[in-house]
């Protein structure tokens, strides 16, 4: 059985047909693109990924990393391959790909960018992750370094010498960053000696770099309790001089690895900071707003684990398709001497193949929408338009995140089911799919932060401006398809269903002000209801760009997005609606039981 890591040709649909990205090459920062060279850049990376990033997806798998005195140590064939696939792409220029000429870059916009991400992430979600954390560290000096910090850095950060990490929590805080105590002293002769430790550093320490730029949550002398007390540091493994030398060790030492489920391609580390007394960082943006300047790295990143939760659902989806193709068993009728057929003629195997599609592909378009707002949010032509894209991506930005990283787990688990036995062995990449996807529904903020973040926080963010905003697209959208047969009855369906999310979230929002805890307590619900309405949405805007071509050279690709988006407003939204009830009733079961009745 032969199946593509990911789907080119919707790739190209969701950005050329659908999201139409040619057009930004009219935004003066992209004046010099057009069609040929994001598709160019494209090209490019999915020849890496086919030929350097996928082969070693299962090896790396197999092959977990070990601690050897104080080292990082892998087979060295191993090491050496994938220190030449990351050199691949970083020599094409992908780490720098959405940077400025001025820095190198390919000045391309982020939705390009991250569509050429999500390749290499299909491809091989363990070597990429080591690319993705290094331009969210690149970008993030951008947007807030001095500039003698943005010439020290940016350059080997940005040619894949060397590579950065976020470094945020500690043994005792978990995802409660008010619980952060490594400290920051001021020394004398200028910058801070750093000292604490830090857990689940993801690429904390690898053999891959010359040096690793750790960007350190830590706390002034005279912080403040809480989050409002955290300052970010720049600080090295290896010191770096004023004219960018390298020089020391900066007492930044690898006290462990954390051995994971899946994701075994990539390290999670224990570190500890000035153990020695020696660890030396310098200060990235303000006192006291590390917190702030890190949710510029932490938002970019779960947009990340959006496309890497969608690319893993959609790298399944195309394997048991394949598998269920090509596999013969059972068949329709209850006459023996008829042949087997493949599984894929059973209802219950397209059910779930179905299934797998809507999620895999509705979430990378709900992803490479929201890389869309980020592109007009920073250059669209007028304020209003740039305003109206900001809100719009800080509203889906949580829903991005845990709508893809629980439904591509779950869509992962489907491509097990259709594959059988033959799904839960190693003989199949199905199950790595599964064990690398289940992560995302943690890092970078779990499911359950990122649900009480969008109830608790985002929807009054603006007194509800961008939850007003999201409603106006939908009923564009309705409007549009209300006018085509075939999609009228979805319109309609569609209206009715963001209706209810307009009640319940009302009603929610009521709520909040007057039994905070009861309500919150129904965030994760909540999410799974706005969610779905949201790629209800997006599924019928796509269908509303299929529909045209069914009757066209390519008529199985669009009519198979048209009967997906029906298959999801039939089988997948009507869900929600035992949802709102249970939403409206604010059952307060899960704040007043008693924990001695768990």
């Amino acid at each position: 059985m032969s199946a593509p890591f990911a789907d080119r040709r919707t790739l190209d649909f969701l950005l050329f047909d659908w999201l139409q990205v040619a057009s930004l090459s009219a935004l003066p920062r992209f004046a010099e693109h057009s069609r040929d060279t994001f598709t160019a850049a494209l090209d490019t990376a999915w020849q890496i990924a086919e030929r350097e990033y996928a082969p070693l997806n299962a090896r790396l798998d197999a092959d977990e990393p070990q601690l050897v005195d104080g080292r990082v140590v892998r087979p060295a064939a191993l090491s050496k391959a994938r220190r030449s696939a990351l050199a691949s792409a970083h020599e094409a220029g992908f780490i720098a790909a959405a940077f400025g000429s001025e820095w190198g870059g390919m000045q391309l916009p982020q939705v390009v960018a991250q569509a050429c991400g999500a390749v290499f992430k299909a491809a091989s979600v363990a070597i990429d992750t080591h690319s993705s954390l290094s331009i969210g560290v690149a970008n993030l000096l951008a947007a807030h370094g001095t500039p003698a910090q943005q010439a020290r850095f940016l350059p080997p950060l940005l040619a894949g010498r060397w590579f950065g990490t976020m470094v945020l929590t500690e043994p005792q805080a978990g995802s409660s960053l008010a619980e952060v105590r490594a400290s920051a002293t001021p020394r004398p002769e200028g910058g801070y000696l750093i000292r604490g430790q830090k857990i689940f550093i993801t690429a904390g320490d690898h053999e891959l770099a010359d040096n690793i730029v750790h960007l350190v949550l830590a706390r002034l002398p005279d912080a403040p309790a809480g989050t409002k007390g955290l300052s970010l540091f720049i600080v090295p493994k290896i010191r770096v001089d004023s004219g960018g030398a390298q020089g020391a060790a900066n007492d930044v030492t690898l006290a462990g690895l954390i051995h994971k489920m899946g994701s075994k391609g990539t390290t999670s580390a224990l570190l500890h900071f000035g153990e020695q007394g020696r660890c030396v960082g310098e200060l990235l943006g303000a006192p006291h707003q590390g917190l702030a300047c890190m949710f510029k790295m932490m938002n970019e990143a779960r947009i990340n684990v959006g496309i890497a939760a969608s690319v893993l659902a959609g790298a399944g989806y195309q394997q048991a398709l394949a598998y269920a193709r090509e596999r013969l068993q059972g068949r329709l009728s209850a006459d023996l001497a008829t042949p087997p057929v493949p599984i894929v003629r059973h209802a219950d195997v397209r059910q779930m193949l179905l299934v797998q599609k809507c999620i895999a592909e509705g979430g990378l378009a709900l992803c490479l929408q929201g890389a869309l707002w980020a592109d007009q949010h920073a250059s669209a032509a007028v304020a209003p338009e740039r305003r109206r894209a900001g809100l719009l991506l800080d509203l889906m930005t949580s829903v991005i995140k845990a709508w893809c990283s629980g439904q591509g787990r779950r869509a992962n688990a489907l491509a097990v089911q259709v594959l059988g036995g033959y799904g839960y062995t190693r003989d199949f990449p199905v199950e790595q799919h599964y064990r690398d996807n289940r992560l995302n529904s943690i890092h970078e903020g779990t499911d359950g932060i990122q649900a009480i973040d969008l109830l608790g926080r985002k929807l009054a963010a603006h007194e509800g401006e961008a939850f007003e905003l999201l409603l106006r697209e939908v009923e564009q959208t309705v409007d549009q398809a209300r006018r085509i047969a075939g999609l009228d009855t979805l319109a309609d369906e569609l209206a009715q269903a963001w209706a209810e999310l307009r009640t319940t979230t009302r009603l929610l929002q009521v709520a909040l002000t007057q039994d905070a805890p009861s309500a919150l307590a129904h965030a994760t619900t909540y999410l799974q209801v706005f969610g779905h309405s949201v790629v209800a949405w997006v599924w019928l805007r796509l269908a509303l760009r299929a529909l045209p071509c069914v009757d066209g050279a390519e008529a199985d690709f669009h009519r198979g997005k048209v009967l997906a988006a029906r298959f999801f407003f039939r089988h997948e939204l009507p869900a929600t609606g035992p949802q709102h009830r249970l939403l409206r009733s604010l059952d307060p079961l899960l704040v007043e039981l008693d924990d001695a009745q768990l």
